[in-house]
Order: structure tokens, then C-alpha cells, then sequence
């Protein structure tokens, strides 16, 4: 007998068995179960064990394959595939998957069945987490329910030699969901609602479409009046919009090797390389993110367009994507002018996933959730732990056994829908995989929601601060061992709670899985008009002057405070009204992007004022230049950097080069006085700063001769903040002492 674990279930895995068995005339059954995939064999199974291993379905993964001897009652005479059942929930969930070679052949071919169907799917593609309600994957359990299967896709679906035996959401056009087109009194179905949705976007009007995982708006990409008008409507001025191209035609290798996998990300790379694209789609930065069609109705859209189009989220500014239709009808109806509706449900928001070229993971979400990541080496054996992350950009974590569940990216917790499309999340989550905490894990801040929500549980709670779990994912994601000991962490972010009550954002730690110590950092300073700080930038640049620039009136930069109040936020300051400190390294970009007029008075976006600094200072490339941050006593002096900062008038592109690599270099050596000091060769960095590629760079550079671990496969921000809170919780108080 086999017991296979791994992403088995949903893949076409056990067809691919039985294929096996037949090739190599052997007997038994195969199941699915709530562990994974159960082969039981009447002879050896050596040779079956190595084509089992070499030749996995596309998007199939065997993590693990025991054997174990068993008697049969009764020997079968032929191979066969059992009807799965039910028990405690092992195996994983596997995330959607984009439109394959093969359906998308049948889509476009005249003589298919299912030639231009919106819903064409086998084993090897289509939806999965988005449609689950229950598991094992069954169809029954999921969404699809719904539409029984006519005679031809019945005959499709209990059949081994089939692309699509046991696809759960195999359908045709005669028996499975169709897509209706809704726009003031006008009612179409099928061909004809894609067609009206087509014209309308050729029309430069706006439309809503239904996807996978919750609706997008899509307008023409060139048309500057329709970009304009959506960014008007939904009241996003200046943040950047995805944009989906209708083929592959002329994008760089590294682009195409990361759009084509089957989670088909947003892409991020160079705007300069998409000429003819609205001026409107990602002012200010360099990079735009860029996606091809993930799913049949995408294609079909985009071939009848024929070029790109904006799909950016849709929603109310300050809510969560709509996922129902009425929704979205209700919702999006002072936005767009036109619906492509269907009528098969989601189950599960799913947000598009944005990756670098690189691979650098920036928001994890469709194509990568629900995966299993495996724990570091040393964690085994664990109670099931919840970790509910951070405020924004949050995701939470189940964790067990030897592995942990890292959640769709769900946005922030404090605005309206956002905390009940948490709670679906979670409540499905733990249903599906069948998850009950014996602890919950919270950020020690305690004014966030997600803190909140923890406490109100009933269940044990432990805090974790909330740097020291940024350190610890990454930590995880590049396999350190529970045992491997201690490594300086360098966490630089806006802000996050510290010890004695403190606010972090630019922090030098000594890390483990258990401790944090703080070694030092940027210095504090003052967040004028606390939260409003994060989002006018002026005020922090007036902040870092009143605290290292005593001559601050006299300089050119700082014209954009002297044309505010300042004397009133000087006086705030001083008597400590509503102006708390923080050592945050996001409020100093935003600083100095604001003393280079590339920061807006009013941010509409988390970063904006950093993004836009940053894609100034790729203007300029390596530099020489004077500017130094010298670490004095153990403590970076930002006295003698901001003045020679100022003092150096170069070009803008120059200067912003000069800051970046002025700043990674004062901090590198902070980092290595403190790494030499203790004999560590590690240094591991985290935070939303790190999404900086220039500062990553910077880094690289100063600390060659350290071992270096950044993040990639997960978010160096908030996005894997709830790993990090798991991993310590778990070391802490279910793991015996490193003695």
C-alpha cells in the first residue's frame, strides 16, 4: 500500500495512476482521502514507484510516499479508481491555474464541442480553491454542483484515459455556466453578451468582468480618456493599474518565463519596453504590471479586442472586490457602464498575484494559495497554530504538523468587507484542511483589528513583535534549522510595534526563532499629526529637519514645508500632541522624495512618495557622491547625513542614488559592526522596504562578504508577516529548549 501526500488531489493525479498501472499490468485501486492519494497494489511496486516520481502531472507535487504491507480479502482482477472518502484533511488544496495548451487549442478550434466557451477546463487547468466549499475535492463539494453533467461531459469525467476524468469543473456549453451581458436595459446571453462587452471596450467605455476569483474593471489601456475616466471613478489618482496584453509578441525572457506558468502572475517590468500604452497607467514609476489572459473568457476577450486592456480590481475605493454579481451591479454601478456577468459562483476572493521578473514574490495570492509551504528543518510534530498577521496587506497562517497555510492576500483590515472576507477565508480555510487552533498568534500591537480579533477568540493568545516576525519569514523561507542559531536582522519598514511600547520601521536586530534583541537603528523621531504622517509626506521631511537640519529654513528642498503651517505642527511636536516617534524608515523615504518635489502633498497609495523616489533615482545609475551616514558610538549619526545631503546639489536622478546608497551603506554598517561583534556571518532582511530593488542592490554590495538572505518567495512587507508570528509561536512554546 502507498500513501501518497503532496498537491495530489484535483490534478488528474489519480488518472495518471491508473495509466501507470495499466502500462505496467498491475492490479489494485487507487482513492482519493483526506490525506492525499491511497494506491494499494497486489504485487511490487518498485517500478511503479519510479515513473510515479518521474513523470507527475503538470500540476501535481508528491511531497511524501510511504509504503506499508496489507492483506486483501479478496484479490481484484484488474486496476481500478475508488470513490474518494472522507477523513482529517492532509493532503493540499490546490490554487487555480491558468487556461492550458490544450484547452486553449480546443477553445479556438471551430470543430470542438467547446469551441469559444468561457468555462473550458480539464485536470490540468481551470479553477480549484476559488470553487471549493468542502473537502475532498469532489465534485459535489464544490461550486459545480450545481450543473450536472450532461451525457458527453459524464462520459468525459469517468473516463481514465480522459484529460478530463474526475476534472471537477468540467462543463460544456449544454451543460455548464454561461456568461449574460448586463448594461442598462440590455440583457444578452452567451456569444452575444462577449461580443456586446467587446464593442463596449472598443468603445472606451468601462466594464466589470467576473473572473476566478472576483470581478475586474477592463477599459482600452491606449486610450487616455478612458484611463482617465476610470481613475476618476473609482477614485484612484495616481496608483498603479495592471494591464492585460492580448499575446507574448516582443517581452523580454525573464517576463515571459513568469507570466506563462500556470499561476500566471502580474509581471512588473520596464514601461519603457510597452510603448503605446495611456500615459495614465502608472505615473511617476518606471515599471508597469503586465499579465496575458489566465482564463478562457480572458482569452476570448482579448482576441476580440485585439490589444491591451487595464484590468485593474474591482471595487469601491476603500472596499474588497466584489465577488457576487449583485455585488458588483450594486457596487461598481457609478463606475462601469457595462457587465460580462456568469452565473458560477465564487467561492473564495482571490486577488491577482504580483511577481517581479525575477521571481520576487510582492502580493501571493491566485496561482500560489492554497500551497503548503514546508516548515525549516527541526519543526515537526506541531499542534495546529493560528496566526492572524498584520493590519494591511493582510494574509493569516495555519500551521501543523510540519507544514503551514499561508492565506490569499485579503488588503487591510480596517476597511469596510474586508474583515467579513477574512472570516469566510479562515472559516473555510479551517474546514477545508480540518483545523482547530489550539493557539492564536497576534502582532503585540494593540490597536490593530487583527489583534483584536485574536483576543476575542477564546483561545490561548501570544504576541509577537511585530519586526521579529518579519525576520523569522524569511528566516523560514530560506530553510534556516530551528538549531541554526542566531543571525542579524536588518527590518525596515513604516512602522511596526517594538519593546517598551515603542514604534520600529528601521531596526538592526539579533534574531532567532524564539528571540529578538534589539541591536539599534535609525533614531526616532516625530510622526507629525501621527497617521496623517503616513500619508503627507511634507511632514515627515519637517519632522527629520526639526530633529538634524537646525538650518532647515535656509534650504531650496524644504520650500514645501515653509508653505504649510508649521509653526502650529512645531508646537505639536514640542509638547508632544499627537506627534509620536518612530524610527521608520518609509516615513524617511517619503522625507526625502518630499524634499525633491517627486512626492505628492497627499499620498493616494501606501509608498507612493517611495515608488516615485525610487524610479528617480533609477534615472541616474551609480554615482559618485559625498553623502555618508556615519555610524558614530554605535548610532547612525542622520545629523551629518541629512546635512550633507542637502548641501550636495546635484541633479534630482543623482541625488535620489545618492541617498539609497548613502543609506544601505550606513546601515550595512551597523549590521556588520554588530554581526562581527557576535561572530555571525548571516544577515537577514525584511520589511516593505525591501520591495526597493535599489536598496536591495545597495546591500548586495556593501555586505558582499555576508551571507545574505532577502525574500522572494514570499513578501518581504505585511504578506508573510503571519509565518513569521507562527514560526516563533511554535518555538517558543511547543518545541523543546536549544538547551
Amino acid at each position: 500500500m502507498l500513501r501518497i501526500r503532496g498537491k495530489v488531489q484535483g490534478v488528474g493525479f489519480r488518472p495518471f495512476v491508473w495509466q501507470l498501472a495499466q502500462q505496467l499490468s498491475l492490479t489494485g485501486d487507487v482513492c482519493n482521502d483526506g490525506a492525499g492519494v491511497l494506491v494499494r497494489l497486489t504485487s511490487t511496486a518498485d517500478a511503479f514507484i519510479t515513473r510515479l516520481h518521474a513523470h507527475c502531472p503538470p500540476l501535481a507535487r508528491i511531497d511524501s510516499l510511504e509504503q506499508s504491507p496489507m492483506q486483501w480479502e479478496t484479490l481484484p482482477q484488474d486496476f481500478t479508481i475508488r470513490h474518494s472518502h472522507s477523513s482529517a484533511m492532509e493532503t493540499q488544496i490546490v490554487p487555480d491555474a491558468a487556461t492550458c495548451p490544450d484547452c486553449l487549442r480546443e477553445l479556438n478550434d471551430p470543430n470542438n464541442r467547446r469551441y469559444r466557451y468561457p468555462f473550458i477546463n480539464c485536470t490540468h487547468c481551470g479553477p480549484r480553491f476559488t470553487i471549493i466549499n468542502a473537502m475532498p475535492y469532489d465534485r459535489p463539494n464544490t461550486v459545480m454542483a450545481a450543473f450536472p453533467l450532461c451525457p458527453a461531459c459524464e462520459k468525459e469525467y469517468r473516463e481514465p484515459m480522459d484529460r478530463r476524468f474526475h476534472a471537477q469543473p468540467v462543463a460544456c456549453p449544454e451543460c455548464g455556466p454561461q456568461i449574460s451581458w448586463q448594461c442598462d436595459e440590455q440583457h444578452l446571453e452567451r456569444e452575444g453578451a462577449l461580443q456586446a462587452a467587446i464593442a463596449a471596450l472598443k468603445a472606451g467605455k468601462i466594464v466589470a468582468i467576473k473572473g476566478l476569483g472576483g470581478f475586474h474593471l477592463a477599459v482600452d489601456a491606449r486610450n487616455d480618456a478612458a484611463v482617465s475616466r476610470l481613475r476618476e471613478r473609482k477614485q484612484r489618482p495616481s496608483k498603479p493599474l495592471a494591464v492585460m496584453l492580448p499575446d507574448s509578441d516582443g517581452l523580454p525572457e525573464n517576463v515571459l518565463a513568469q507570466l506563462t506558468t500556470p499561476a500566471a502572475p502580474i509581471v512588473l517590468m520596464a514601461k519603457s519596453a510597452l510603448p503605446g500604452l495611456s500615459a495614465y497607467i502608472a505615473p511617476g514609476l518606471r515599471e508597469v504590471g503586465v499579465m496575458l489572459p489566465a482564463n478562457p473568457l480572458q482569452h476570448l476577450l482579448l482576441q476580440g479586442f485585439g490589444g491591451p486592456l487595464v484590468m485593474t480590481s474591482g471595487n469601491l475605493n476603500g472596499k474588497p472586490p466584489a465577488i457576487t454579481n449583485q455585488q458588483a451591479l450594486e457596487e461598481l454601478a457609478d463606475i462601469a457602464d457595462g457587465w460580462l456577468l456568469h452565473n458560477r459562483d465564487i467561492v473564495q476572493r482571490m486577488d491577482d498575484s504580483v511577481v517581479r521578473a525575477n521571481g520576487e514574490m510582492l502580493r501571493r495570492a491566485r496561482g500560489f494559495v492554497p500551497d503548503a509551504l514546508p516548515l525549516p528543518p527541526g519543526f515537526s510534530g506541531l499542534p495546529p497554530i493560528l496566526a492572524l498577521g498584520s493590519d494591511l496587506k493582510n494574509t493569516f497562517c495555519l500551521l501543523r504538523g510540519n507544514q503551514a497555510v499561508l492565506s490569499q492576500h485579503l488588503g487591510d483590515l480596517a476597511e469596510e468587507g474586508v474583515e467579513e472576507q477574512w472570516q469566510k477565508a479562515r472559516t473555510l480555510m479551517c474546514e477545508a484542511y480540518d483545523f482547530t487552533p489550539e493557539q492564536i498568534v497576534i502582532d503585540a500591537h494593540p490597536g490593530y483589528h487583527s489583534a483584536r480579533i485574536g483576543q476575542e477568540m477564546g483561545m490561548p493568545v501570544s504576541k509577537v513583535l511585530h519586526h521579529h516576525a518579519h525576520a523569522v519569514a524569511c528566516m523560514a523561507e530560506h530553510s534556516w534549522p530551528l538549531d541554526g542559531g542566531d543571525a542579524i536582522a536588518l527590518t525596515l519598514d513604516g512602522i511596526g510595534y517594538g519593546e517598551n511600547d515603542q514604534l520600529w520601521g528601521g531596526e538592526c536586530l539579533r534574531v532567532n526563532y524564539r528571540d529578538c534583541e534589539h541591536l539599534g537603528g535609525l533614531p526616532a523621531v516625530a510622526l507629525p499629526g501621527g497617521d496623517l504622517a503616513a500619508r503627507q509626506p511634507w511632514r515627515n521631511l519637517f519632522a527629520q529637519c526639526l530633529a538634524f537640519v537646525p538650518d532647515w529654513q535656509q534650504c531650496p528642498e524644504t520650500a514645501v514645508v515653509r508653505e504649510q503651517n508649521w509653526p502650529l505642527l512645531a508646537t505639536a511636536i514640542a509638547r508632544g500632541i499627537n506627534s509620536p516617534r518612530a524610527s521608520s524608515t518609509g516615513r524617511l523615504f517619503d522625507a526625502a522624495a518630499a524634499a525633491l518635489n517627486c512626492a505628492p502633498l497627499q499620498q493616494s497609495y501606501e509608498g507612493e512618495a517611495a515608488c516615485r523616489f525610487e524610479a528617480l533615482a533609477s534615472q541616474s545609475g551609480a554615482c559618485l557622491h559625498p553623502v555618508t551616514l556615519p555610524l558614530i558610538k554605535g548610532q547612525l549619526d542622520m545629523a551629518v547625513f541629512w546635512q550633507q545631503w542637502l548641501n550636495w546639489h546635484d541633479c534630482a536622478p543623482a541625488r535620489a542614488w545618492a541617498f539609497h546608497d548613502a543609506l544601505a551603506k550606513g546601515l550595512a554598517d551597523l549590521a556588520r559592526s554588530h554581526a562581527d561583534k557576535l561572530a555571525i556571518k548571516t544577515i537577514v532582511f525584511s520589511g516593505g522596504v525591501l520591495h526597493n530593488q535599489l536598496m536591495r542592490e545597495r546591500f548586495s554590495y556593501h555586505l558582499a562578504d555576508f551571507n545574505l538572505l532577502f525574500p522572494t518567495q514570499l513578501p518581504a512587507g505585511d504578506g508573510a508577516l503571519a509565518l513569521g508570528q507562527a514560526l516563533v509561536a511554535a518555538a517558543r512554546f511547543h518545541l523543546p529548549s536549544q538547551g
